[in-house]
């Protein structure tokens, strides 16, 4: 007796084809621009063994081999593979495979931003309740003070987010740059956090996820070596 095709959801369908992470999927089939069989697809669908699944069009085929790229991003670089913004990751690199961007990097910040094909990983790497680890060096236009050191440590409140961030590990390392770790991914949440206490970012730089520690000159990627990835499947696993 065959089993039965259960199926699989399409946005999940979408993020182990290396199209996008899942919340991505969610947003590109709300703008009506997925099919499943000819048909308009709404968030939710199921897809079926043999169903054809297309995207602006053009047939989704499932992922070969498993990537996962390091990349020092410019300033000016938006993270997106969204291909109507001019200035997206994804024509950026030109990598020859199907891959989209971990997160969000602002637009006016640079360093480190990872790129995929495995949607579960991404997945895991984004999920807030995990407080996975995100390093930045960071420029402000004024001085550095002790009460700003400790202010940005023990947790700032954002009124335009009505929330408080979480405690984190803030160092002094000159005048006026600082070293933060942050275990949460709030919206431009160091630039808020900043605004918050009168300050200003003029350079922002993220140097480590994780255990992935940036190691290339700007505007430049490579892959992450196996022992890099399974290291990172371990954090990943430590923190479920």
């Amino acid at each position: 007796m065959m089993a039965e095709d259960k199926g699989i959801r399409i946005n999940k369908f979408l993020s182990e084809a290396g199209v996008c992470s899942r919340r991505e999927a969610d947003r590109i089939i709300d703008e009506g621009r997925v099919s499943v069989d000819g048909k308009t697809a709404e968030k939710g669908v199921t897809v079926l063994s043999g169903q054809s699944v297309t995207l602006d069009g053009k047939e989704i085929v499932q992922k070969g081999k498993d990537i996962l790229l390091m990349f020092n991003k410019p300033p000016g670089i938006v993270c997106t593979a969204e291909k109507r913004e001019k200035n997206n990751i994804i024509d950026y690199i030109g990598y020859p495979e199907r891959i989209f961007p971990v997160g969000r990097l602002d637009k006016d910040s640079r360093g480190l931003i990872l790129l995929t094909n495995m949607g579960e990983l991404s997945n895991d790497i984004l999920k807030a309740a995990n407080h996975h680890e995100k390093e930045y060096v960071v420029e402000v236009n004024h001085r550095i003070t002790d009460d700003f050191i400790e202010r940005m440590s023990r947790g700032v409140y954002l009124s335009e987010l009505d929330t408080t961030t979480r405690p984190c590990e803030v160092e002094k390392l000159s005048e006026r740059t600082f070293r933060i770790i942050l275990t949460q991914g709030l919206n431009r949440q160091i630039r808020r956090m900043c605004e918050a206490l009168s300050y200003k970012v003029t350079d922002l730089k993220r140097v480590r996820i994780l255990n992935l520690k940036l190691d290339t000159e700007e505007g430049k990627y490579r892959e992450v070596s196996a022992k890099e990835l399974a290291e990172l499947k371990k954090c990943l696993i430590r923190k479920k």
